[in-house]
């Protein structure tokens, strides 16, 4: 790994009633369940924003709630990915940034905009889509990752788009090698399974750990990888079985 680079690692949302008493210890009150799933993972996918605008106070509790080295990437909403007409999104874009995701400060990491199955059918309207991307706010860089499962268009087609942009093509566990199309590298890993206590199978998450560690790619910088799926009962000791994995001694 280049000097620099940050391998994180989360789930997607910490709110879960069967975490409590399997990942959140028995008792726990839900106002503090931020606070202890931060201290375990280093990133989480904050998942409200995608259904409805939260509150800007909402952003500042979270951001004070959280370990100052931790980074929350935002889901962007579906009202701007789920819609016939992507080139009118720009709209959206603007409500979705004026509500308050900036009061994450520091802690603010990629957005993330999901593409319902089989979406977007049409590449010029993906590629408008693309280019309305705010690259700043107030100032502000921000990093894009895009996740587009069983696209209409070529992948290769909309790999290049995205490169042109800098914006991340969202990878999963069928790909064995990155498609890198930004600074960073964004990554959702679905496929936990209930009859392993730590989702995956150890020499899975072995191989995770090297790919990661020995990726060489030279425009590859920060790594954000996320355990997210259906069957979520065990994405909480999968990412903290990857960190352990990542941060072991050599």
């Amino acid at each position: 790994m280049n000097k620099g680079q940050k391998i994180r690692v989360g789930i997607g949302g910490w709110v879960y009633p069967p975490w409590r008493g399997t990942f959140y210890p028995a008792g726990l009150l839900q106002a503090q369940e931020l606070r202890f799933a931060s201290r375990q993972l280093t990133t989480i996918e904050i998942n409200g924003t995608f259904y409805g605008a939260q509150k800007p106070a909402s952003f500042r509790r979270w951001r004070d709630e959280t370990p100052e080295d931790f980074v929350f990437s935002v889901k962007g909403p579906r009202f701007a990915t789920h819609r016939p007409d992507l080139a009118g999104a720009g709209p959206t874009f603007e409500r979705f940034f004026s509500s308050g995701v900036l009061e994450l400060g520091d802690k603010l990491g990629p957005i993330l905009w999901q593409f319902p199955p089989g979406a977007p059918g049409d590449a010029g309207a993906f590629a408008a889509f693309v280019e309305l991307l705010p690259e700043r706010i107030e100032g502000r860089a921000l990093r894009h990752a895009v996740e587009l499962r069983r696209p209409k268009i070529p992948i290769e087609q909309t790999a290049e788009l995205l490169r042109q942009r800098g914006v991340a093509l969202v990878v999963d566990d069928n790909q064995t090698d990155f498609e890198v199309t930004a600074s960073f590298i964004y990554a959702h890993l679905r496929q936990c399974t209930l009859d392993e206590p730590t989702g995956y199978p150890l020499d899975v998450l072995d191989a995770w750990a090297r790919r990661l560690q020995e990726r060489s790619a030279p425009e590859a910088g920060d790594c954000f990888i996320y355990f997210i799926n259906n069957t979520k009962i065990h994405t909480p000791a999968a990412a903290q079985a990857l960190l352990q994995r990542l941060t072991a001694p050599e």
